[in-house]
């Protein structure tokens, strides 16, 4: 018993969702972009590019817990992303896992010295200077 086609979303459909829920997030709306990408992250469930994008809808609805995930099943299909090192230790950061943070934001930098990657480097480290002192 397989799935017949028409119970599954065509392609195009999906890349709409995508795009569509790119959109979205551009405008600062991830609770509506995460609804738009629900049946492309079902149906694209090995896509590192999907798992990104909720990553970022999830981190930037404060959904921490979800977007810690979803930036590490990016990293499973795709060790060599360095932006999702860097936004899986940008959330590590915000839920105060700071020496995880700086593991993640470290390989980030080493993969891609970006001027971002190595402030927000800096930043973790400073914070974990502080709360040693």
């Amino acid at each position: 018993m397989g799935v017949t086609m028409s119970s599954r979303p065509a392609a195009e459909e999906l890349v709409a969702s995508f795009r569509r829920a790119e959109m979205l997030l551009a405008d600062r709306r991830p609770l509506d972009a995460l609804s738009a990408l629900g049946a492309v992250v079902e149906n694209q469930p090995n896509d590192a590019s999907v798992h990104l994008l909720a990553g970022r809808a999830y981190f930037d609805s404060a959904q921490l817990r979800r977007a810690e995930s979803s930036f590490e099943k990016v990293l499973d299909l795709d060790p060599s992303d360095h932006y999702a090192r860097f936004a899986l230790g940008k959330t590590l950061q915000r839920q105060g896992r700071l020496s995880a943070a700086v593991t993640q934001l470290k390989m980030a930098a080493a993969m891609d010295p970006r001027p971002e990657y190595q402030e927000a480097l800096g930043e973790v480290r400073a914070r974990i200077a502080l709360f040693s002192e």
